[in-house]
Formats: structure tokens, C-alpha cells, sequence
């Protein structure tokens, strides 16, 4: 067996998952391009140096449509549709091309607009507040995952999309089962095709009863000719649900634990508040919410770091490794909310770079900020090494993360 593949087959195992970055160091120096098998079967090439990851995530020769995902998936992996965790339905801005990109990319970029992310700034301090006053209301410990990550996305990008408050548990729920990693094939089906349902049913509603909110526009957008389909105006509906909720949920909790493990940053953070827009890239360049970027296969064969990629291959852009990469970061595994992060890959890079990344990064700024002078001695409850990881090929949090308030602001 080859260094090579001595490492590759680390990658996915338990000790990865429970802590990843000193595999990624040793990936970087010994085998920066290696195939992998991902925990769903799926045969790729992994890539972990910074300046191949960003070279290649603005690369045209790495394809991302969908129907062609799923041709390879019968070539490269035993499992296809739901059960490799690529949903069938894919005419959305990730798993698409050039032209359709562009165009999928321009109507949605038109409503999901700074403007727009903006506005909800008051309303999203006010979710942040209220989640906050039900934390204290339950005791002195809690499951900060359950209570606030999990809480604070879904019912922000509901209010944007226009997704009832009554409605957005179930949403909560479908999404926990699509990507939190335990649930069974038939589970992720059957939340899969809940949530289409669902989808298509609100879509039909906001053409009817036209409301102020992002999905309605883009209903409206998709009636003219050469617009969004029914079809893509569901599967892009589904995207920025799911999609928006999973990565912030994992990033607030990821950030949070990053302060606390290091006091000394967090005491800082709270000196000067002015520094939380940086900490926000600091905290998504250190420890992000995306192991990698979504899937992406060759069009032609492609050569990085000395290795020929052959046509038609899947290949997995770690953004992870390529944030930890001290050839871009120096001294990388260090938490640094001073430190310039300009470059780092947790949003993306080139045209699938993420479209709602204002709102994320507004999501973070308000929850880091309030969390920490609402309850200005939170700390971990439990053992670091006790904490338990997704297992994920391609997200990384907490499952949990128990915390004890402390003294608590009135």
C-alpha cells in the first residue's frame, strides 16, 4: 500500500471525524490529490491545497449538472439518487452549468438582494432575542445546538421565503433527516419527497395570494416566458431552505465552540465589539460548517499538484483544508479574530460562490454578539473530547453542544 493510500483510507474514519485538520496537514505534504470513498460509497478525488482548491472551484472544466451527477453515480459509486445524499431533483444554481446557471444565478440574485438582507437585520435581532430569553428561561444548562442553531436559520430564511411560522418545525424537522447523517434511505426519502410537497403546494399558494417575501418573486419571476420552471422554482426553493439552514445552524454552533475553547479570543471579541465582522471570517475560516464544497466531476481530464484527473471522475474540493493551509494562513490552527481572512473558502469561490452569503454572515455577526453579552460566563458543560461530530462527507458540527449560562443578564 502506498502513502497514498495509506492516508486516503483515513479519510472518513472515526478519528476524522473527530478531528480532521491534522489528517488534512499530512494530506497537504504527502498526497494533496488522493481518491477517496465517501460514507455514502461514492468514489472521488479529494484536493486539500488552498491554491488548488480555489484554481479549480472557478474551473469551467469541472462540471456540476445534476442529470450528469447522476449518470456517474451508477459508474462511481453502488448507490444513486437519494441514498448517496444527492437528491434526484437538482435544477438549482448548485447543480447546474453555464448557461443555465447564469440564468438560474440572475433571477434569484435580482430578489435575494444586500437590500433585502439588510432590512431583515431588526427582525433577525429580535428572533436572536427571543431565542436567547427562552435559553434563560429553561436553567442554567442547555443544548445550545438544539436551542439556538437549529432554531435561529430556519426561522429567518422562513420569514424571507415566506414559509409559515406554523410550518417551519416540519421544515426543521425534513432538513435534520436529509443531512444530519443517521437517518435510514427510506427516512431521507420520505423526507425528500415531504418537503417537494410541501414546496410545490406553498409555490401554488404564493401565485395565487401574491405576499411581500422572496418566494412570491420568484413565482412571479418564473409566470414570463423563459423563466423559472415549476420544477426549478421548487428545486430552488428547497436549496435555499435547506441549504441556508444547515450551514448557519453548523456555523453558529462551530463558532461558539471555537470562542469558548478559546477564552482568551472570545475576551477580546467582547473588548471590542467592532471586531465581530472579522471574527465572523475567522470563525468560518478555522472552523467552517463544509468539509467541502458540493460535488464536482471532471468534463475532461484535468491535472492538479502533478495527478491527472480523468474525464468523467468526481472530485471533492476541500474547503476545510484549504482554510488551514499555512501556505495561504500562516500559523493556520491558531484562532486569530484580528488576523486579515481575505481569500478564505468558506463561502466559496468563482460562480457557485454562495448567494446567500450576506445573510449568513448577518445571521453569525447578530449571534455571536448578543449570545456573548446576554450570558457573559457561558461555558462548555461537557469534556471537548466528549462531544460527539456529525458524520458527513461533506458537513462538519456538533451534534450537541451542552453549555452552562452562568449568571445571566436580565
Amino acid at each position: 500500500m502506498t502513502i497514498d493510500q495509506a492516508l486516503a483510507g483515513q479519510v472518513y474514519s472515526p478519528e476524522f471525524t473527530r478531528d480532521p485538520y491534522s489528517l488534512f496537514a499530512r494530506l497537504r505534504e504527502q498526497a494533496p490529490v488522493c481518491r477517496v470513498t465517501t460514507r455514502r460509497g461514492v468514489r472521488a478525488w479529494l484536493v486539500t491545497r488552498y491554491a488548488d482548491v480555489r484554481e479549480l472551484l472557478a474551473d469551467s472544466r469541472l462540471g456540476k449538472d445534476g442529470s450528469r451527477i447522476g449518470e456517474l453515480m451508477v459508474r462511481q459509486s453502488k448507490i444513486t439518487g437519494i441514498d448517496t445524499g444527492f437528491p434526484p431533483l437538482t435544477t438549482n444554481m448548485v447543480n447546474s452549468d453555464p448557461p443555465d446557471h447564469t440564468r438560474l444565478r440572475h433571477l434569484v440574485g435580482r430578489e435575494f438582494t444586500g437590500h433585502r438582507v439588510e432590512n431583515l437585520r431588526p427582525r433577525i435581532e429580535e428572533l436572536v432575542d427571543e431565542l436567547l430569553d427562552g435559553m434563560a428561561a429553561g436553567g442554567n444548562q442547555t443544548d445550545l445546538a438544539q436551542t439556538l442553531s437549529r432554531r435561529l436559520p430556519i426561522a429567518v430564511i422562513g420569514e424571507l421565503l415566506g414559509v409559515p411560522a406554523a410550518d417551519r418545525l416540519g421544515f426543521f424537522e425534513w432538513a435534520d433527516t436529509l443531512y444530519g447523517g443517521t437517518a435510514s434511505a427510506d427516512e431521507v426519502g420520505q423526507a425528500h419527497g415531504d418537503i417537494l410537497g410541501y414546496l410545490g403546494r406553498l409555490c401554488d399558494t404564493k401565485r395565487d395570494v401574491p405576499a411581500d417575501d422572496l418566494l412570491t418573486a420568484l413565482v412571479q419571476v418564473s409566470v414570463d416566458q423563459d423563466r423559472l420552471s415549476r420544477q426549478e422554482l421548487v428545486s430552488m426553493a428547497l436549496l435555499l431552505l435547506v441549504a441556508a439552514h444547515e450551514t448557519t445552524s453548523k456555523q453558529i454552533t462551530n463558532g461558539v465552540l471555537a470562542l469558548l475553547l478559546n477564552p482568551a479570543q472570545l475576551e477580546l471579541l467582547r473588548a471590542r465589539p467592532g471586531l465581530a465582522a472579522g471574527a465572523v471570517e475567522e470563525l468560518l475560516r478555522y472552523e467552517g460548517p463544509s468539509l467541502s464544497a458540493s460535488l464536482r466531476f471532471t468534463t475532461e481530464p484535468v491535472e492538479v499538484a502533478g495527478v491527472v484527473i480523468p474525464e468523467g471522475e468526481f472530485v471533492l474540493l476541500s474547503l476545510a483544508s484549504g482554510n488551514r493551509d499555512p501556505e495561504k494562513f500562516p500559523n493556520p490552527d491558531r484562532l486569530d479574530i484580528t488576523r486579515s481572512t481575505q481569500g478564505n473558502l468558506a463561502m466559496g469561490h468563482g460562480i457557485h460562490h454562495c448567494v446567500g452569503a450576506a445573510l449568513a454572515r448577518l445571521e453569525l455577526e447578530i449571534v455571536f454578539s448578543r449570545l456573548f453579552a446576554r450570558f457573559p460566563h457561558l461555558e462548555l458543560a461537557v469534556d471537548p473530547g466528549d462531544l460527539e461530530w456529525l458524520v458527513h462527507s461533506f458537513f462538519r458540527a456538533p451534534t450537541r453542544l451542552p453549555v452552562s449560562l452562568g449568571h445571566r443578564n436580565p
